[in-house]
């Protein structure tokens, strides 16, 4: 979640927490390394030293450690980030003798294969796992099978933690926000897209596959009526998005105005669309404090937090 301000790179966690805990510190403390594209090409020709990174790490951390009862610090995403200054998670957890909470995914029993893996690269550090937005579908077996094979081999789970729709998606509002979008249709701008489908078959073929999917965005030129007309028909597409810049027909705009369905206009093309919406709804664009709350009461209902805290 990097952003640039003023010609700096900053990333949007350490600025979030630091307004929700009101904490006093600066964000060069809170997070004295932003790994941005630019600092991995810097650190690969050498001219980042890992001695110095790891100092300038310590050194955060102490700082802030001296004036707080509890240091909680989030991982790379994946624990093999960092590995390039010698400072990835299993890194980072032995130079600060940190204890390591997985967060995980999980959507099918093989997936106890990652969390396996990860116990032998962390070892004796990891306190446990806790399995984060997991599928209705997935859930039982999950409880019922995956969670006893696990702590049969020594890995705690301290938490199974259900899929939530308001933050495993964006809204329509936001989504145009982060695209630039032009709103042809003013219409159903709260509901939520979880996933982009793009109109590239026939109309026929667009009909079947378009209603298949759920809670989803269509991403098609601006010029292609019929696939227009197939997203309109679907009941799980939530917002049609058209690029290139053209605009629809006028019996196009009237039956998404009829139907309450927002249209999207974007002058970027088809393929960039697609990549720059599937980053805003990869990195959960709804982080605010309401959200924050949300994921309180998921935590408090789904996972032992003592158990966590005490580990």
């Amino acid at each position: 979640r990097l952003q640039s301000n003023v010609g700096k790179t900053l990333d949007e966690d350490p600025m979030l927490a630091r307004e929700l805990l009101e904490l006093e510190a600066e964000i060069h403390d809170l997070e004295p390394v932003v790994y941005s594209p630019t600092f991995v090409e810097q650190a690969i020709r050498g001219r980042e030293q890992p001695d110095e990174i790891r100092d300038r790490v310590r050194e955060a951390f102490e700082a802030l450690a001296a004036d707080h009862d509890r240091m909680i610090l989030e991982g790379g995403g994946s624990y093999e980030v960092g590995g390039i200054v010698e400072l990835a998670d299993a890194d980072l957890a032995e130079l600060l003798d940190a204890r390591v909470l997985l967060v995980a995914p999980y959507e099918v029993p093989g997936d106890a294969d990652d969390v396996l893996a990860a116990a032998r690269t962390f070892g004796d550090r990891l306190a446990g796992v806790v399995f984060n937005d997991v599928s209705d579908a997935a859930y039982d077996g999950l409880e019922t099978d995956v969670v006893p094979f696990l702590e049969g081999r020594g890995i705690p789970v301290h938490g199974v933690i259900p899929s939530e729709r308001t933050l495993a998606g964006v809204t329509v509002a936001e989504l145009a926000d982060e695209l630039g979008a032009s709103t042809l249709v003013d219409a159903g701008d709260d509901a939520y897209v979880e996933r982009f489908t793009v109109g590239a078959m026939g109309a026929d073929s667009a009909l079947r596959h378009f209603r298949r999917t759920k809670d989803a965005a269509v991403i098609t030129g601006g010029d292609r009526a019929e696939i227009h007309t197939a997203a309109l028909e679907a009941p799980g597409v939530r917002c049609l998005i058209l690029t290139g810049g053209h605009r629809p027909s006028g019996a196009v705009i009237g039956q998404a105005t009829e139907k309450g369905m927002p249209i999207l206009s974007v002058q970027t093309d088809t393929l960039t669309t697609v990549e720059r919406a599937e980053d805003v709804v990869r990195s959960g664009r709804t982080r605010d404090a309401e959200t924050v709350e949300r994921m309180e009461t998921l935590l408090a209902d789904h996972a032992a937090v003592e158990d966590i805290l005490a580990g």
